[in-house]
């Protein structure tokens, strides 16, 4: 018999993750040779075992599977990177993909396909479909796209058009401004005009919308 697909089952709910090496090992060519329930277990697991596949959960009590998978890579840097998730976000696959995955599971995912899986894998496959693929690339070159405006929004407002605009946001008027900050009435309303400019607004209502949908609301607090 050919030598078994040698793997590292990675998830810190120790159930779940008996459950799926005993899955894994009921395959003849498949053998789970240990189990880690963190990323500082995941790492010095794999730079013992040198696992040819990581099946590796992505919420960890010390981190992230993206965390891991760098750690891992760097322990192990033939290793291929499984990931078996409950979270299905564009955000999370993306950052799964900059991890090095070679594929991305949800755990609905049934057993005989995170098998086939796992199997791929251990062959050099990519696992996430072509059309998924394309629409996470193009959803990176978005969010690349936005974060350019938002450096740019944040850097064309001074510090205290900043400080403006969040309490605008957190549905301050002009008034609740000048006295939260102890500046005049007119000099909140000049700083207003700025900022409406800045974010190509005609109304504050119309600036605090730009502002959460460039994503300065979180960058502001």
């Amino acid at each position: 018999m050919a030598e078994r697909i040698s793997v590292l089952v990675v998830e810190d709910h120790r159930v779940v993750a008996e459950a799926l090496a005993a899955l894994l090992s009921a395959e003849l060519d498949l053998e789970v040779r240990g189990i880690a329930g963190s990323v500082k277990e995941a790492v010095a697991a794999a730079a013992a075992l040198l696992p040819e596949v990581v099946l590796l959960d992505w919420r960890l009590p010390d981190g992230t599977g993206a965390e891991a998978a760098i750690g891992i890579h760097s322990k192990a840097p033939d290793a291929a990177i499984l990931f078996l998730s409950a979270d299905d976000s564009e955000e999370t696959m993306l950052a799964a993909l900059e991890a090095g995955a070679s594929g991305y599971l949800t755990k609905s995912a049934p057993g005989d396909q995170l098998v086939g899986a796992v199997r791929g894998a251990a062959a050099g496959e990519m696992l996430i479909p072509p059309g998924r693929l394309a629409a996470l690339l193009r959803s990176q070159r978005r969010l690349a796209r936005e974060e350019v405006q938002r450096s740019r929004l944040l850097g064309d407002l001074t510090l205290r058009e900043k400080e403006i605009l969040r309490l605008m946001i957190h549905g301050a008027d002009n008034r609740d401004i000048a006295a939260a900050l102890h500046i005049s009435y007119e000099t909140v309303r000049t700083h207003v005009k700025r900022i409406l400019e800045k974010l190509d607004a005609r109304t504050k209502l119309e600036a605090v919308v730009h502002a959460i949908e460039a994503g300065l609301a979180q960058e502001l607090g």
